[in-house]
């Protein structure tokens, strides 16, 4: 890529204009981007005109990561050119999806939104993983960050924090949960609170919101994004976020951390192709990620739906996966659980 072709992505991605300006915009500059690729390479410029490209998401439709792969490949399609379609293969924390991808040929055609469940903690959590998180992937650019909340359902006499953990000392209380950041963050809970609580595990949280509410269980951690629906329309009721610091999509709430510091690790997401995917590739789908996530437009539709945005590019979310494969590994050690 030459110096005028820098000039005019960087122009591209930092336009303060409305929402179809920058749309062509980034599609223009990624076009002369891939061409240039393509061009120096002696290659195919990528994608291919009518290509898909297809998103692989590790959770069932209606999940927090099911929700930002959506919001992402809307833009993605028009900066790209070429249709860019979701994908679930929902199951073990997301080792389903990530063992479809690892196998998949590194040509930018399938993708995958990797999350901490399947990328910080299943390496800790499960006896046989067929993956290496850091060594069979290439980190794209990380995306979102997935703030959780504790919820109960709206019909349960549990109104607060404290009220909550007053209940779950005096009689065991039972904790749903629909991935390894719900089961690693409701462990944790336990252990600094000092209750005991009987798991109720799901394959994905859609069907672990519709038994709480249901009663089936008695509380879990849960994404925003899952679950503000259903927060909204009085269904379920929210008593903490599951972080040190009160997030700004639910200021109200306490922060779990205010009481018992420590949940300092990082329910996130970003996008990762497989091993061995070529640079001009994973430079072209990081640049144009993050100038997408940096928009003011998607910041406020996402945080609508209960989303951070996090935009940051390939060398800084590869760092960020391997520092947080450690910080989760601590974690799950702390709260004693075992590999299944």
């Amino acid at each position: 890529m030459n110096s005028n072709q820098i000039k005019l992505w960087r122009s591209a991605a930092t336009l303060k204009t409305s929402s179809s300006t920058l749309r062509k915009a980034l599609a223009f500059a990624a076009l002369a981007i891939g061409a240039s690729a393509g061009s120096q390479a002696g290659q195919p410029s990528y994608p291919a005109p009518g290509k898909p490209v297809q998103i692989v998401v590790p959770f069932a439709p209606g999940s927090g990561t099911d929700t930002m792969a959506r919001a992402l490949a809307e833009d993605l399609q028009k900066a790209l050119g070429t249709p860019v379609v979701i994908a679930n293969r929902p199951g073990a924390n997301g080792a389903v999806a990530a063992e479809f991808v690892r196998k998949a040929t590194p040509d930018g055609y399938t993708l995958v939104l990797a999350t901490s469940s399947g990328w910080s903690t299943n390496t800790w959590l499960l006896k046989a993983v067929s993956y290496d998180p850091v060594r069979d992937f290439t980190p794209i650019a990380r995306t979102t960050n997935f703030p959780f909340v504790l919820v109960v359902s709206a019909s349960s006499s549990i109104r607060t924090l404290d009220d909550f953990l007053d209940r779950a000392r005096a009689s065991q209380l039972t904790m749903g949960y629909g991935n390894a950041t719900g089961q690693v963050a409701g462990a944790h809970l336990m252990k600094v609170a000092g209750f005991e609580a009987l798991p109720v595990p799901y394959g994905s949280t859609p069907p672990a919101l519709v038994d709480l509410i249901g009663g089936r269980f008695d509380f879990m951690f849960v994404d925003i994004a899952s679950s503000q629906t259903l927060i909204e329309s009085g269904k379920v009721r929210p008593l903490a976020v599951m972080a040190d610091q009160r997030s700004s999509l639910m200021p109200q709430l306490p922060a779990l951390g205010e009481t018992y510091p420590g949940f300092d690790y990082v329910p996130w997401g970003g996008l990762m192709g497989p091993q061995a995917l070529p640079s001009e590739i994973t430079d072209k789908l990081g640049s144009i990620t993050v100038a997408i996530l940096r928009h003011d437009e998607l910041k406020a539709r996402m945080a609508a739906l209960g989303l951070e945005a996090y935009p940051a590019g390939s060398a800084q979310f590869g760092t960020f996966v391997q520092e947080q494969l450690r910080a989760w590994g601590d974690k799950v050690k702390e709260a004693g659980l075992e590999p299944q």
